[in-house]
């Protein structure tokens, strides 16, 4: 009897003291969401240093480290695609210290072709976008082909005898030239290159008619190269003379963004807090500068939510497409 008392006794201590044991662990957790970031933050880059989206990203981190008063700290996680990078995100511990850019290879295309440590819409958080990288069909500046169109219309006449170069087969850029030249019914012969300054120098060598990739600043204005067509959604500012994919009529997706993402489970009040002082950051003159003047890339800011609804709607397009190919894993 004493013994069943005193188990009643202590369920009912339980039951009265568990609402303010709630409270205190509730204030607990408000309480370091208000302190963060107390420490240094580690921004992973799924890419070698100097890559376009290295240093796109390093411009945001740096502006943004005065605004969270703590460093943030790059870190080049190159390899695989981009998947190694973008998988130590997806396991990293989500209280938000560890965060980084997710590049469109690992994430619209590298998940569906194979198996993958992640999936990028149930393992990642989108916190924001801040630009979009800036791709191009370009030529030799002497090339008989003064707009994209003329690239079509030979390859009608001329199945198999162009040539073009990409960053490979599993790239973005490839899959989206083949959509085009699946709609236009022409063939034109890929040639997968390792990187871009190898398909820049093969297309200055006259080893490739034209390649699909970054746009090189230096050589357009050193009048060694010409564009001919932008893959990006919206005209660029610093070639707003030159039309789009879906200027031409081609309705295909090009998510080729620069964003931050991290790992799932980040508290909703920490996400808010990196989104709003990254987009804070954004107004900051020398992210402006190092967009607008060095790297010629649109600033474009998408919120958490906005982000997450394009990626995923993105990614299901890539899904079908790849599907389609007979690609998908």
């Amino acid at each position: 009897m004493r013994h069943r008392l005193l188990k009643t006794k202590i369920a009912l201590l339980l039951c009265l003291a568990l609402p303010f044991l709630f409270v205190e662990f509730c204030y607990s957790q408000e309480e370091d969401i208000s302190k963060f970031p107390h420490r240094p933050i580690t921004f992973i880059v799924p890419l070698g240093a100097g890559a376009t989206g290295d240093v796109a990203s390093r411009l945001l981190a740096k502006a943004a480290e005065k605004y969270f008063e703590q460093p943030i700290v790059p870190l080049n996680k190159a390899g695989g695609g981009t998947a190694i990078g973008i998988s130590a995100i997806a396991s990293a511990k989500p209280d938000g210290y560890t965060i980084g850019y997710a590049t469109h290879s690992g994430f619209f295309v590298g998940p569906i072709l194979e198996k993958l440590p992640y999936h990028p819409l149930k393992d990642l958080t989108p916190i924001m976008q801040f630009g979009v990288l800036l791709f191009g069909v370009s030529v030799k500046a002497n090339s008989p082909f003064k707009s994209f169109q003329d690239i079509l219309t030979y390859a009608r006449q001329n199945p198999k005898k162009l040539t073009y170069g990409t960053n490979g087969p599993i790239s973005m850029q490839f899959f989206i030239m083949n959509q085009v030249f699946k709609k236009e019914n022409v063939e034109i012969t890929h040639i997968p290159f390792k990187g871009s300054p190898e398909e820049h120098t093969a297309l200055l060598g006259g080893n490739v008619h034209f390649v699909v990739d970054t746009i090189v600043d230096s050589l357009v204005e050193a009048k060694e190269e010409r564009i001919l067509l932008t893959l990006n959604e919206e005209r660029s500012e610093a070639y707003p003379q030159i039309p789009t994919l879906k200027d031409l009529g081609f309705n295909i997706p090009t998510p080729m963004i620069l964003n931050v993402v991290g790992p799932k489970g980040i508290p909703a009040p920490i996400v808010k807090k990196l989104e709003d002082t990254f987009t804070k950051a954004m107004k900051d003159p020398t992210f402006i500068k190092g967009m607008n003047e060095n790297l010629r890339y649109p600033i474009v800011h998408r919120s958490s939510k906005e982000l997450g609804d394009y990626m995923t709607r993105s990614f299901e397009a890539y899904e079908k497409i790849l599907k389609e190919m007979g690609l998908a894993k």
